[in-house]
This record gives C-alpha cells, structure tokens and sequence, in this order.
C-alpha cells in the first residue's frame, strides 16, 4: 500500500480538507448556534465532525482502496441556521441528529435504495459533477476581478508551474496562496480560546419537535450529499457499493452526534479534488488522496482553534481560486463525458444548467433537482422514440 503514496495524491488530500473545512465551517457554527449550542458546544461539535470525517475517510479509502471522501453536511448546517431554537434546548436538537443518523444508516441497509444510485445514466451524473463544479471553476477568475494582485499571483503561480510539471501546478497554487494569506493577515489567536476545543457531551432528549427537525435533515443529507457524492465518484470511473457507504457515514454521525457533531455523510466537490486525474494520473493510486484528506481533517480536529483563527483571517475568494484551478481537469472531462452520446446530449444539457444554476427547493440543493430534472427528459425522449 505505501508503494501508492505520491505527492500529488497527498497535496490533492491536503487542498481538498483545507477547502472543504474553509468552505462552510462558518454555517456549521452558525447552525448549531441557532439550534441552542452555547460557545463550547459549538467548538465541541465542529470538533467532533472534523474527527469523523476524519477517520471515515481514512478507514473507508484504506478499507475500498478508492478515493472516498467524507465531508460534514453543509445544507443539513444551512437547515440548521435557518430553524428556530427547539423547546428543549441543544439537547432535543442533539436528539434529533441521532434520528437522521439512525435513518441514513437504515438508507444505507435497504438495497434497493442503493440500486437506484447505482442507476444513474453516466452521462447524467457527469454533467450534474460539471454543474456542481462550474461555480467554482469561475472562482480565479472572479479572484481577479475582485482582488487583481492576489488573484494574479495565485494564477500565474499555476501557470508557470505547469509548463513544467503539471501535476505540481495546483501545489504551487495552494503554496502562493497561503504565503498570501500569512502576509496580508493578521491571526489574533488569543480572541479564539484554546487551540484545541475540549469535547462536551449532550445528553440527548427525544421529542416530536426533534423528530420534526431530523427528517428534513436526513433528507437534505442524502439528497443534497450523499446521492451526489456516489455520483462524482462513479463519474471518476469507481463504483463503490453505496450502502455500506450510507450506513458507515450513518454511524459515524451517531458517534458524533452526542458532542455536537450534526451529519457527516460522501463529500460532493471535494470529492473530485481527491477522485479526479489531478491526484494522480494512475486512477488505482488516488485512493492516498482520500486517505491523506481524511488525516488532515484529524488534524483539523486537534487544532480547531488553530485552523479556526487561520482559516477565518484568510480571503474566501483566494481559497476559492485555489480550488477552482484545481478543478478545471476535473470539469473539463465531465462536461466530454457529459456531451459524448448525441442521444442523451440534451438531458445532459438540462442536468447541467439545473445544477449549475444554484437551483434549490425545500432545502435541496440543485445537484438533487439537476439529476432528476435530466432524468425526466432523458425518459420522455426515449417514450417520444416509441
């Protein structure tokens, strides 16, 4: 196995935590605060997502020998903010973390719904990856607009770096851009408590309100995560058996759940980060990115404070433009893929524009309403050729 290791695979895993903890560990503290988690229980839970997704990723690469990675539920976190504070404090909210954890583990137990993943076109399922990438591909270029000077630097460090040695180009990137942020910022550790947030346990309460709040959880966790995540990594050529993947995210959230930890489920974007060619030319040694990502959320996890104060002090728009330059590969063969078969070129088309247009109805995000709105076209076409 350590014959596999290379630095691409460990420099993908590295951008593909600090991009997937940079990205949305705001809406996950401002979701548990909205639900009733004081300051310490907030820490706690961030703590606690960070170590599951963590070690999931980790066991799981090792376990399937492919590129799984596990990320916390942002859209569960953005449901989170969005909900009033339940009767019962932090506690019933803790309960009801446990139920959707206890559902997505049943999910990932009834095959048939795994079945039903696994049948997802190809061509559909590249063009809702090229849907969920092609926001954040624009982001070096909207770095530019929005701050010429960084974003200049961070792209020509890309540039240069691949006339040399492609598989070096995003590395280089991450390195420009963090020489940027350790220059132009200023980390006030001492207004963020200690490094490494202590574990708070909640007991958890069990009620009809914390019922109410885990089914629209569980069914943004799957709707929005864990489908697109099979997805993207069926779109990379792996096919993995998805519910073993279901339940086993499914657990880890139940582990979770009593220190805080809301969902942790297969990653969506930062997926292809550690899936796509980028990592490694050989699709058989890209399983490391997985691996190194899931170490490197451990790692996030025992310096919380830390890694809170440095990614907080640093620019959303450079951290996005190192990801998108790492995902321009990426994009460009799905959207190939995507378009190949002339006879599933126009639901491609709709799974793409749905996607991409950010589209979004009880909670779900576009990546869900994209599949499914290209799916219906893709039906009816072959109904109207008899």
């Amino acid at each position: 196995m350590l014959r596999d290791i290379s630095f691409q695979a460990v420099g993908a895993g590295l951008l593909a935590a600090f991009v997937g903890f940079a990205s949305s560990f705001a809406v996950i503290i401002a979701g548990l605060t909205a639900v009733g988690a004081n300051t310490a229980e907030a820490a706690s839970g961030l703590m606690a997502l960070s170590m599951a997704m963590g070690l999931s990723g980790v066991l799981f690469s090792i376990w399937l020998k492919q590129p799984v990675s596990i990320a916390w539920s942002t859209p569960g976190g953005a449901l989170l903010a969005t909900s009033a504070a339940l009767s019962g404090g932090f506690p019933e909210a803790v309960g009801a973390f446990i139920i959707s954890g206890v559902l997505i583990v049943a999910a990932g137990l009834f095959k048939p719904f795994g079945r039903a993943v696994q049948a997802i076109p190809a061509p559909l399922a590249n063009a809702m990856l090229a849907g969920v990438l092609f926001g954040l591909c624009l982001a070096p270029f909207r770095a530019i607009a929005g701050s010429p000077l960084e974003g200049l630097i961070i792209l020509v460090a890309w540039l240069a770096v691949a006339q040399v040695k492609r598989l070096l180009a995003v590395p280089a990137a991450v390195v420009a851009a963090a020489a940027l942020i350790v220059t132009g910022t200023e980390i006030d550790m001492a207004a963020l408590g200690p490094i490494a947030p202590m574990p708070v346990w909640v007991t958890p309460v069990f009620s009809l309100e914390a019922l109410g709040l885990a089914l629209p959880l569980f069914l943004v966790t799957m709707a929005s995560q864990n489908i697109p995540g099979i997805a993207v990594l069926n779109a990379n050529g792996y096919r993995p058996e998805p519910g073993p993947l279901f339940t086993g995210t499914g657990l880890f959230t139940l582990a979770g759940a009593p220190f805080g930890a809301h969902a942790v489920n297969l990653a969506a974007i930062t997926a292809a980060l550690c899936a796509g060619p980028e990592a490694h030319p050989d699709p058989a040694r890209r399983y490391w990115a997985g691996i190194t990502s899931g170490a490197f959320y451990v790692f996030f996890a025992l310096i919380a404070g830390a890694a809170t104060a440095f990614i907080d002090a640093s620019p959303p728009l450079l951290i996005e433009a190192v990801a998108g330059l790492a995902l321009l590969g990426a994009f460009g063969s799905s959207a190939a893929a995507a378009l190949k078969e002339e006879s599933a070129r126009e639901a491609a088309v709709i799974t793409f524009l749905v996607t991409a247009s950010g589209l979004s109805f009880f909670g779900v995000s576009g990546a869900f309403w994209g599949l499914l709105a290209g799916g219906l076209v893709m039906v009816l076409g072959k109904w109207r050729k008899g």
